[in-house]
């Protein structure tokens, strides 16, 4: 269980690996512009308290391997990721803004993936083998089986 986080109310292991372009795969993350958006990514990150384990800051794109509780999404975090940072980036660097008119420097969308030392043939498993899973009253209240 060492693994494992607790907060006040739940124990939990969610590993995301995330992925989110430049519009238009723009390389303009280089340099000043790349340490600052670093450095926003993981402030935005402290004060969501997500724990990030790896990442790196491509010139096109970010790479992030995290752990988000279970209480945040991983969309909200995102929106407040490549909000704030947009946001700064371009007050800092005019010249993103003139690449960027309409002051959107991040594509749409973003790559998800969970990781986890759980599989899906050991939940399987571990939902056959209890002990209430196969009595009739259980099929009442949750019928998940096809047959």
């Amino acid at each position: 269980m060492r693994d494992y986080t607790k907060a006040s109310h739940t124990l939990y292991h969610h590993r995301y690996h995330i992925v989110w372009i430049t519009k238009y795969r723009y390389k303009v993350l280089s340099g000043k512009i790349q340490a600052l958006a670093r450095d926003v990514i993981a402030q935005v990150a402290d004060e969501m308290h997500i724990k990030i384990f790896n990442g790196v800051v491509s010139k096109d794109h970010i790479h992030i391997y995290c752990s988000i509780p279970p209480h945040t999404s991983v969309s909200t975090f995102l929106k407040k990721a490549k909000g704030r940072s947009s946001l700064k980036l371009q007050k800092e660097f005019p010249e993103l803004r003139k690449r960027y008119w309409g002051r959107h420097l991040w594509g749409r969308g973003y790559f998800s993936s969970t990781s986890g030392n759980v599989t899906d043939e050991i939940i399987n498993a571990y939902i056959d083998g209890h002990v209430d899973a196969h009595k009739s009253a259980n099929q009442e209240n949750i019928s998940l089986e096809i047959n």
